[in-house]
């Protein structure tokens, strides 16, 4: 169930955004004169179709919903009836097919925009940005960080919650910034800025650079109370429920969550013995927690999370959203800052500055969809405007077969006032090909280290 959950939502992620660019391609086609063909949502066997005569393009819904695809008269694709000449795409102004070529990435930003103005009005309910204790020798510590510091803005884009605080500053990590500016608020209600000094070795991975970042949510101490409950789980297999409360393991008295987490975590593939105290009883059980790798050494796990009472919840939880007139710039700034952030970062990457583990492939990208679909809509609606950000920004990249290549192809023609010859243009898309297979062939592989990491 599972598995059909996140494939679900992960074609419906990719079905609308791939439709969408494919609509700006289609849309901007029609207004420009062009004759289009077909308009296919999803790829394969076409399940529904529709044609309001011989001569308008025809709308169809196929079996694979993962994208779609444009199909306008060309004469570079086969033969071209003589009175359709005049609509053939390789027949109009350089103008017209430049605009035809960027409406997709372009409506592709343009969606980011409107998804990210949706999420903002709808609101996000999320964690506040309260720091827990700060670890000695971290980068937060050295800037001053103390646990309590509620982090109000980074770098004056204000942050109210912690995975907003945090994404904003790994970013501006990741983008170069070597002084970043958090603005917060101390327990004593007074506002001071910290400034994090970050050098180029601390970003060049994600993960590396929370670790040194040091920032952990704060978090109060928590009766040891089984609280979800995984399938296939070690906690399930061994008879644990919702609600049991930890008192012992192998003797020892546990006192709280964390106490117990760390009880788990040193007992991988090996049996603790419990009491735990069920509805007033007391009972004895036996759980071996499963063996994880993680990056530094394994460590046990159960699959079950702790009981947080509904009180403790409200009091830490913050809701956030904007009017719909004020949410139009804070949405175009969203936009431009992401995609900025996505053009460095895939120019660190280029130039080796940058870890290619920051790459995310059809598997990451995945489970993101599926995870974001089960917090609600609105993580949901942000997880789509990232991704039709990177699908913006990913195909105005100057690489043949992208539409960004055909752009660079259009810019020397309009230098040179001739089109490039068939046979360049037919020798750089085989690299372009060779180049997208060869990153996607690297992103999977990322992607099943990440499986077998995690």
């Amino acid at each position: 169930m599972d598995l059909l959950h996140t494939l679900f939502y992960f074609a419906v992620a990719i079905g609308v955004l791939v439709s969408f660019h494919e609509f700006g391609h289609f849309w901007v086609a029609r207004k420009a004169g062009v004759k289009v063909l077909r308009f296919s949502v999803g790829f394969g066997k076409i399940l529904w179709s529709y044609q309001n005569n011989p001569e308008s393009p025809q709308y169809v819904l196929s079996a694979i919903p993962l994208g779609g695809y444009v199909k306008m008269v060309d004469e570079r694709e086969g033969e071209v009836k003589k009175e359709d000449l005049p609509f053939a795409f390789n027949r109009q102004s350089l103008l017209a097919r430049t605009a035809i070529v960027a409406a997709g990435p372009v409506f592709n930003l343009v969606l980011a925009i409107a998804l990210f103005w949706s999420v903002l009005v709808i609101g996000e309910t999320g964690i506040k940005p309260i720091l827990g204790k700060v670890g000695q020798g971290t980068l937060a510590a050295t800037a001053g960080f103390v646990e309590g510091d509620q982090i109000i803005s980074v770098n004056d884009k204000l942050t109210p919650t912690w995975s907003e605080a945090m994404s904003v500053i790994i970013a501006a990590a990741l983008d170069g910034d070597q002084d970043i500016k958090v603005t917060v608020k101390s327990l004593e209600d007074r506002q001071d800025v910290r400034t994090l000094k970050i050098t180029e070795s601390d970003a060049q991975n994600p993960e590396v650079l929370y670790e040194r970042l040091g920032f952990k949510p704060w978090s109060p101490k928590l009766k040891p109370i089984i609280g979800k409950i995984l399938p296939d789980s070690a906690a399930l297999a061994a008879g644990l429920r919702q609600g049991d409360l930890i008192v012992s393991a192998d003797g020892t008295i546990i006192n709280d969550w964390m106490q117990w987490v760390d009880t788990v975590k040193k007992h991988p593939d090996l049996a603790i013995n419990l009491v735990i105290e069920r509805e007033g009883v007391r009972l004895p059980l036996t759980i071996t927690p499963k063996s994880v790798q993680t990056e530094e050494k394994t460590e046990g796990k159960i699959g079950a999370s702790v009981f947080v009472p509904e009180e403790l919840i409200k009091s830490v939880s913050v809701e956030y959203s904007l009017s719909p007139l004020a949410a139009i710039p804070v949405a175009l700034e969203t936009t431009w800052y992401y995609s900025s952030a996505t053009l460095k970062m895939m120019g660190k990457m280029l130039i080796g500055k940058a870890s290619v583990k920051n790459l995310s492939g059809p598997i990451s990208i995945a489970e993101y969809a599926g995870q974001s679909a089960d917090m609600g809509l609105a993580p949901f609606l942000k997880f789509m405007a990232l991704v039709s950000v990177s699908l913006g920004v990913l195909n105005l990249l100057p690489v043949p077969v992208l539409d960004g290549g055909h752009l660079m192809f259009y810019a020397v023609e309009a230098v040179k006032g001739s089109p490039v010859s068939d046979k360049i243009q037919v020798f750089f898309q085989q690299v372009g090909i060779f180049l997208l297979m060869s990153l996607m062939a690297l992103a999977m592989v990322m992607d099943v280290q990440r499986l077998f990491h995690y």
